[in-house]
């Protein structure tokens, strides 16, 4: 019986270890199929590949600060040419669209009326001065009769009294004919000033009137022109203080924001701030020889404020714009990307002013951020060298 036993408690032990062999041999079978038939992702970052970027290089520049704002011409005169006088339109001399001269005749009114009135008052002097040369003489008889008493002094006075009455009627006389003159001149209307005319509001053999609104035309010297714009009114002590060191110029573009049109000097800043809007406005005036100006149309004034000397510069499409405010991207000696924080101070053109974050020489990334990460490999594509600043400025 203990032999028997013993041989029991051997087998049943070398069950166990073929059990614990064949479930080791099962166990390694289903790792190794794992490893070579199950995919794996790569996660060792240089195995990425390098993104393509442009890049510039920060540069030092004096650079130009403008400000500008959207403004409209104006006629440096505008006169709605009107009737000073009630008649009938007689003519028109003017050709619609016509440069004219001050004092060209541009349309008559009838005058015969008022020519009448004028031979009218000036009979009326006549008559008085008749009758004061007869007064004069009688008033000689009577000095010289009184001293022989054949007149008594009360005739003296009272024929001194009619000379007198006659020299005033003759002086009231002599301002009737004053205003019929005047009158009769007003039936030709003339330019006030220089200008071109635009177009004929009323045709001939209309009757007008002193009290019409509207003009017979509109007289407008474009020549020079000025630009009335707006600019907000925070930047007004920088304006004032531009002035103060001599003329500033300002620069007008078309719509678009792409051509210049006229340069000119700013010649007032308005008297109040707009403070619905909180904007001021300022006026500048133009040669405007060329006559690229034509009022009423919309530009872009560009006001020269001052200039930055050896400022630090990049492309404006560095800067971008995340949660913690503005930062460029930057490519390392390693062709590595770094997120870089900075501060920036005016833009002009297509460059921005760099006041603090970045330093002489660095390249920042102006084109392919989006694919960017930090410490991300890059390869810099090659492109054509940048505008220069005075370029880019005007």
């Amino acid at each position: 019986m203990g032999r028997r036993g013993n041989r029991d408690s051997i087998g049943i032990e070398r069950y166990r270890a073929i059990l614990i062999a064949a479930s080791i041999a099962l166990v390694a079978l289903g790792i190794a199929a794992y490893w070579y038939l199950v995919p794996r992702p790569r996660t060792v970052l240089t195995t990425l590949p390098a993104v393509p970027v442009s890049v510039a290089a920060t540069t030092r520049q004096n650079v130009p600060v403008y400000l500008t704002g959207l403004g409209a011409v104006q006629a440096s005169l505008t006169v709605g040419i009107r009737p000073q006088v009630d008649g009938t339109l007689q003519e028109v001399l003017f050709t619609e669209g016509q440069d004219v001269k001050k004092g060209d005749v541009l349309a008559r009114i009838d005058p015969r009326l008022f020519e009448a009135a004028l031979e009218q008052a000036s009979a009326k002097k006549a008559q008085d001065a008749a009758l004061l040369v007869a007064a004069a003489k009688d008033l000689v008889r009577f000095k010289t009769l009184v001293q022989t008493s054949a007149q008594t002094q009360q005739n003296v006075d009272l024929q001194q009294a009619k000379v007198d009455q006659l020299k005033a009627s003759i002086a009231a006389d002599e301002a009737a004919i004053d205003t019929a003159q005047t009158q009769l001149d007003y039936t030709s209307i003339r330019a006030p000033s220089d200008g071109r005319i635009g177009i004929r509001q009323i045709d001939p053999g209309n009757v007008v009137h002193v009290s019409d609104a509207q003009p017979i035309v509109t007289l407008m010297r474009i020549r020079p022109s000025a630009v009335l714009f707006t600019l907000p009114a925070r930047s007004l002590d920088d304006v004032r203080s531009a002035l103060t060191r001599g003329p500033v110029e300002v620069v007008a573009f078309d719509q678009d924001n792409r051509h210049a049109l006229s340069t000119g000097k700013l010649l007032l800043v308005d008297n109040a701030v707009d403070q619905a809007t909180d904007t001021m406005r300022l006026k500048a005036i133009f040669a405007n020889d060329d006559e690229r100006l034509w009022p009423g149309e919309f530009v872009n004034a560009r006001l020269s404020l001052k200039t930055l000397s050896d400022a630090l510069v990049i492309p404006s499409t560095a800067v971008q714009r995340g949660p913690q405010g503005l930062f460029a991207w930057i490519v390392t000696s390693k062709d590595t990307a770094e997120p870089r924080p900075i501060t920036v101070g005016s833009t002009t053109g297509d460059l921005t002013v760099i006041t603090s974050g970045l330093s002489d020489g660095e390249r920042v990334v102006t084109d392919g951020q989006f694919k960017l990460k930090r410490d991300a490999r890059v390869q810099v594509r090659a492109t054509p060298p940048s505008s220069p600043i005075s370029e880019g400025a005007r």
